[in-house]
């Protein structure tokens, strides 16, 4: 339970009780992350179906602000970091991550962010409309569980966040949300599609940027929340 609490703190804005951290309790934090994924599906779920009492725009738009405020933007701006750096240092690794390592936000970095947030504003309204909402309780966990897969597979790019979680995830955890994942399929086949878009980000991270950090998850969880919406939908 105290990993959950963890990676709660971590990956959203909710209130948590205080935890004293020791050794390794920050690195093992990712274990849960796909159970942290839950309870942001869940909210975001419930804001879609209190907006859906007044029409599936106002659905969406309730959706979309709670899986940004609950989140804090938090992948949001690993997708613009990804996105920067790509954009100024394709050519030059040291360019690459040395955008990347930049606080500051430029043209590519916000051009990703709008896309990004127009793509799950037009998915969540066909959701809505469609009446699959149900569904968006399982996205965020099934993007989740792609975290714990990048960091088994790929080496950190530098000793920063993402390198810290390396010893904290071992397969069988994979293995444990990867079997719940499917059991989700039963009723929404659409979750399926998880693997193959968690695999993608592995091959696309591998020929394009040579490893993983805490940008690179943010930007994967992204995109593959992104993806699903549109599975779902279809």
């Amino acid at each position: 339970m105290k990993g959950l609490i963890i990676a709660l703190q971590f990956l959203t804005r909710l209130p948590m009780p205080r935890v004293q951290l020791e050794g390794d309790d920050f690195a093992r934090s990712m274990r849960w992350f796909p159970a942290a994924g839950l309870v942001i599906g869940a909210l975001v779920a419930g804001a879609a179906m209190l907006g859906l009492r007044i029409d599936s725009w106002t659905a969406a738009l309730c959706a979309l602000l709670v899986w940004v405020g609950v989140t804090g933007g938090l992948h949001l701006d690993g997708l613009s970091d990804l996105a920067d750096a790509r954009g100024a240092g394709h050519k030059d690794k040291a360019r690459f991550l040395a955008v990347m390592a930049d606080p500051h936000v430029g043209s590519f970095g916000v051009v990703a962010i709008v896309l990004q947030l127009i793509a799950k504003l037009v998915l969540l309204h066909g959701l809505a409309e469609t009446g699959h909402l149900l569904g968006l309780i399982l996205i965020p966990f099934a993007a989740r569980i792609g975290p714990l897969l990048w960091t088994l597979w790929l080496p950190p790019l530098h000793a920063g966040l993402g390198a810290q979680f390396r010893q904290g995830v071992a397969p069988r955890h994979v293995i444990i949300w990867g079997l719940l994942l499917t059991a989700s399929a039963l009723f929404y086949p659409a979750m399926m599609a998880a693997p193959l878009l968690i695999l993608l980000w592995v091959l696309w991270l591998k020929r394009h940027v040579g490893g993983i950090s805490g940008d690179c998850h943010g930007a994967g969880i992204e995109l593959i929340e992104t993806g699903l919406l549109a599975a779902l939908l279809i």
